[in-house]
């Protein structure tokens, strides 16, 4: 199965759509009086298809297993055709599109069975997804030409003892995602010199600022200090959903220390100064952190 470990829990939504068409109405008056010899086709066909989505995983290899929170079922009838439409709601990490559509294909086959023996003509047709929402589909679009600056924040590295690994990790995740880094630089991790340093790139019109390093238990890990001294708006839910995405991956992550606000009109945020730390909180944060710059640019219109 695909790897999805990397993923965060989002609601989950998909609706999925099947039509059963009978070939003449006495068909759609015995299913509305109850008069089908095998039983109530709508109750058992619901049935029906809330087993399909739960067993999903159990017939489709490459589907993940996942908590199903909620199925619903819902008949309109149109002339001598019954749309069926299914819902289902999960808080996972996967989206639930193919378990709608499975359980729509079983509510649709549950009704050929039962209506076979007094219509011969019945058909299924048009099993389709109508919508799904939660996960990339729902995504707001990345902010054109934003304005990113990568800050590595390490003694040895800035005196040439070893190489950078972490901010070339947080270049290559964001070039995922199409966001481009117009400033990389490596620089002491001296608190003075952070400042003076996120200072000029704020004057400079730079609109996001990554930092990592210098977020040990040292007292010579000065980063997020320097950072929380400078910022002006804290966003404390950047730091926190970081640290609950990393902990549920490694309990160390509790050790974890950042800093994450606006400099005036400029988004600061402190990562860890490894590669695994910095994946994760990428991972952990974008694109969805992106959302600050709409929010901004709605108020400048507001």
């Amino acid at each position: 199965m695909v790897d999805i470990t990397h993923k965060t829990n989002t609601l989950r939504i998909a609706t999925a759509q099947a039509v059963v068409h009978v070939s003449k109405p006495e068909t759609i008056q015995a299913i509305q009086n109850r008069a089908v010899p095998k039983g109530d086709v709508f109750e058992m066909a619901k049935a029906a298809g809330f087993l399909a989505v739960k067993k999903t995983p159990d017939l489709l290899p490459d589907c993940h297993p996942i908590p199903v929170e909620y199925t619903g079922v819902q008949y309109r009838i149109e002339d001598l055709a019954i749309v069926i439409e299914l819902t289902v709601k999960t808080i996972y990490k996967t989206g639930v599109e193919v378990e709608a559509m499975h359980g729509a294909s079983v509510v649709a086959l549950t009704m050929y069975d039962m209506l076979k023996p007094i219509d011969k003509g019945v058909e299924i047709r048009n099993i389709r997804l109508l919508e799904k929402k939660g996960g990339k589909s729902d995504r707001k679009a990345v902010p054109e030409n934003l304005k990113i600056a990568v800050v590595v924040c390490s003694d040895s590295i800035s005196k040439g003892i070893g190489d950078d690994k972490s901010g070339k990790k947080i270049i290559e995740k964001l070039g995922v995602l199409k966001l481009s880094v117009s400033d990389y630089s490596i620089i002491p991790d001296d608190k003075t010199g952070i400042q003076a340093k996120i200072r000029s790139l704020c004057e400079a019109g730079f609109e996001m600022i990554l930092i990592t390093g210098g977020t040990g238990l040292s007292p010579r890990d000065v980063t997020p200090e320097a950072v929380a001294e400078l910022i002006d708006r804290e966003i404390p839910g950047i730091a926190e959903t970081a640290r609950q995405y990393g902990q549920e991956r490694i309990p160390t992550a509790m050790l974890s220390r950042s800093a994450a606000g606006f400099v005036g009109e400029t988004l600061v945020m402190t990562m860890p100064g490894s590669t695994g730390g910095v994946t994760e909180y990428i991972d952990a944060l974008f694109p969805h952190v992106l959302h600050v710059f709409s929010v901004l640019e709605g108020k400048k219109h507001d």
